[in-house]
């Protein structure tokens, strides 16, 4: 009993262990913005900062790129993998939207994720993303964001707390709603029309 008693500890142990973290949103539950866990990550692409270029040259400079160094300015983080489905789905809108709104000063920034940096980049230029990519090879910045699938999408307020945070493929409206509430300051309501599920990710081992 006692070797059995022994190994369910373990598997407990270990499944809470990885349960990723509530806590974002569960303050946006309760209409507050919360500090998500900072992250330091390799570039994967630089993309074309247009108008930002003076605002992220500094940081992309050791091609490393830390959550705090884009702080001051409203961000956009996306979570996605080359062979995620809806991540293709969404890919043009969020870059038809980093277009459009990257002249105000948002950054958008896409977290890859549990992903061949090869495939990455092919799915980059496929869509022609040109906003800035980072690389996580696990998934530890998903476990801390709380984030349990592929694509999440956070919105972050300059002093970086996160607003907003959708779950899935992002759509235009949800998009729209989640950089109002990054620009704000206020966490914000974002309503789902629909955009589709987001792919359950396995813990990593």
């Amino acid at each position: 009993m006692s070797a059995v008693a022994a190994f369910l500890g373990l598997l407990t142990y270990g499944l809470l262990t990885t349960a990723p973290s509530q806590t974002i949103d569960e303050a946006l539950a309760r209409g507050k913005t919360v500090e998500p866990t900072a992250f330091s990550l390799p570039v994967l692409q630089p993309g074309d900062p247009g108008p930002l270029s003076s605002a992220l040259e500094p940081a992309l400079a050791d091609r490393q790129l830390g959550l705090r160094e884009v702080r001051g300015r409203p961000v956009v983080v996306n979570f996605w993998a080359s062979w995620c489905v809806p991540c293709r789905e969404e890919a043009p809108l969020l870059e038809r939207a980093w277009l459009e709104h990257r002249g105000r000063g948002v950054v958008f920034v896409g977290l890859n994720q549990q992903d061949i940096a090869g495939d990455a980049r092919r799915f980059l230029r496929e869509f022609g993303i040109s906003y800035l990519n980072v690389r996580d090879k696990g998934n530890g910045v998903a476990q801390d964001w709380g984030a349990t699938g592929l694509p999440e999408t956070f919105f972050l307020t300059a002093d970086g707390r996160v607003a907003a945070h959708v779950v899935g493929a992002v759509s235009a409206v949800e998009l729209r709603q989640g950089i109002a509430a990054a620009l704000s300051g206020r966490a914000g309501r974002v309503d789902s029309d629909g955009a589709g599920p987001a792919l359950r990710l396995e813990p990593m081992e």
